[in-house]
């Protein structure tokens, strides 16, 4: 065991002192070592369970057989830290939670790794720290947050942030506001919706790092701490049988994330985590496929904010492992994929059937006949651009209008908010990006205050920063190459034409290249905002969105 150099022989009798320190027994000396990373904490509602959860955790592992410790991992709630400097701190994260979670495991010879994330950058975080430290790991999240509920209808946080807009624009009071507020998100667990939490927890269940049902229990069910009991069990049994991350997050299971992914119409900051993950197993996992895969892949699904039902009902309907069976129906899925059950994804989803037509669409009646995301690519965008095509309103696939340019999102908010946005504009917000804000914020605000105004289906916006999973409409993110580098984005000027046609896979402005040449020879870079501190290392070592803007040593 890694375990016995920190435990085991005469040269480990100071190591040993210090087990005793902690109140460690001889009997649990002789066990193997199991960490239990757990980002509990008291700021993001996603986390304030899982002190629960590690201790059913706890209790899977001694059961069989293991010595659990508890190590701890951060976490940012994207929602509080929307829209202020708070969200250039989200997804630089991911790495912070990655590298230190290596260091606990490797400076301690952990044996095995049971991981408890369960917001937005943590779960991507701590799937890199597993595919790096590669030794037996298995996954289980907090848990989904219940659908809110506003006058007999269900609700989540986007619907919070739309009430905002729709009060700017006289169309909500203060008194309705204040209803959705304080109902709009009503228990612990990730946010309700298909947004970037529990698009990452799902697909860790279809990367097959998680158990059956990790991706949609809901939080407050004890269904989830018999869930954490057996994450502990199977940790053990992979350790029995040596089973570690880079055997399960193969190829052939990036291929079915991706594939799974357009299936169940996650949030588009996926194209920035998948290719991350990736990057950490040793595969390359180029944003070109999810195109192809996009291409032969049913939607199914229209969860929270692209349609009205929530991650509660998919959990009844089945859960995602009776879509992934309704998607092996059309050979889609690689089914001879090892997971951490011990067993293949064949032999997972067999006989998990489809409970609730309305939530998961049958193969035969999908909500489109291709998946979820596109990437897009264009003289705007001549890297790639992605969005959240099952968001998008139908008359809003293809659209042309002038440019409404702005170098911030603060300046993007108070046009809107103040009126000055109109039905057929692209709203430009550009050096928001990996490198330039650095940080890529997501554009929740923006967004949501669109929709929110009334004008989802006839205002598009683009951006080389992202977008929450809460956000929909045409709202196009991770435009490559950013501003920041001098990308096209960089060069668009007030007026410009653009044209959107996410159905052919293109984002253009309708310039010139002579022209657009001649803006190139004049831009000059911005100086950087931020000269010091963590977000100045980030800037320094991003790379591009359309790799997943992981750090390049």
């Amino acid at each position: 065991m890694k375990s016995d150099s920190v435990k085991k022989g005469m040269q480990q009798a100071p190591h040993r002192s210090l087990f005793n320190a902690l109140g460690m027994t001889e009997e649990e000396m002789e066990r193997p070592l199991i960490g239990i990373v757990s980002s509990y904490n008291e700021i993001v509602p996603g986390h304030m369970n899982l002190d629960k959860i590690v201790d059913a955790v706890k209790m899977g592992v001694a059961m069989a057989g293991g010595t659990p410790v508890m190590v701890p991992a951060i976490a940012v709630c994207d929602g509080i830290a929307m829209g202020h400097i708070g969200m250039k701190y989200s997804l630089v994260t991911r790495d912070l939670v990655a590298d230190s979670t290596e260091c606990l495991a490797r400076a301690h010879a952990f044996d095995a790794l049971v991981m408890v994330p369960n917001c937005d950058k943590n779960v991507p975080g701590l799937l890199m720290a597993a595919a790096r430290i590669n030794i037996p790991t298995v996954f289980v999240s907090g848990g989904p947050m219940l659908a809110g509920r506003v006058q007999g209808h269900k609700t989540s946080l986007s619907s919070m942030f739309e009430a905002v807009g729709a009060y700017t624009a006289g169309k909500m009071t203060e008194e309705d506001v204040k209803e959705y507020e304080q109902k709009a998100c009503p228990t612990c667990g990730s946010c309700s919706g298909m947004y970037t939490a529990n698009s990452m927890n799902c697909l860790t269940e279809v990367l097959g790092m998680g158990l059956k049902g990790n991706g949609t229990i809901p939080a407050v069910y004890s269904e989830r701490l018999k869930l954490a009991k057996h994450a502990g069990m199977a940790v053990m049994d992979l350790l029995k049988k040596n089973i570690c991350p880079r055997d399960i997050m193969s190829e052939k299971a990036f291929r079915n994330a991706l594939t799974m992914d357009m299936a169940l119409g996650c949030s588009t900051n996926s194209m920035l985590h998948l290719p991350a993950i990736a990057h950490e197993a040793g595969v390359d996992l180029n944003l070109e496929l999810a195109n192809e895969i996009s291409a032969k892949t049913p939607n199914l699904c229209h969860l929270a904010p692209a349609g009205p039902t929530y991650i509660e009902d998919l959990n009844e309907a089945g859960g995602i492992y009776a879509v992934m069976n309704e998607i092996s129906k059309l050979g889609l899925l690689e089914l001879n994929c090892i997971t951490a059950t011990g067993k293949t994804v064949g032999e997972n989803i067999k006989g998990c059937l489809n409970k609730d037509p309305e939530v998961i669409r049958p193969v035969e009646n999908p909500y489109s006949s291709t998946g979820g995301i596109a990437i897009l690519k264009g003289n705007l965008a001549p890297d790639s651009a992605v969005v959240k095509r099952s968001a998008v309103a139908p008359e809003m696939l293809k659209h042309e209008g002038p440019a409404r340019v702005f170098d911030c999102e603060e300046d993007a908010i108070e046009a809107i908010k103040g009126g000055k946005i109109v039905a057929g504009d692209v709203v430009v917000i550009r050096y928001e990006g990996p490198k330039g804000g650095p940080g890529m914020r997501e554009m929740l605000n923006p967004t949501s205050a669109i929709a929110g105004m009334g004008l989802g289906s006839s205002v598009a916006l683009i951006t080389d920063g992202r977008f929450s999973g809460a956000s929909r409409g045409a709202s196009i993110g991770h435009t490559c190459p950013e501003a920041a580098v001098g990308g096209p984005i960089a060069l668009v000027e007030e007026g410009d034409i653009i044209s959107i046609d996410i159905d052919n896979h293109r984002l253009d402005v309708k310039v010139s290249d002579e022209e657009m040449a001649a803006r190139k020879e004049k831009w000059q870079p911005r100086k950087p905002l931020v000269t010091s501190g963590y977000l100045a290392r980030y800037a320094a070592m991003a790379a591009p969105a359309s790799r997943g803007a992981i750090l390049e040593i």
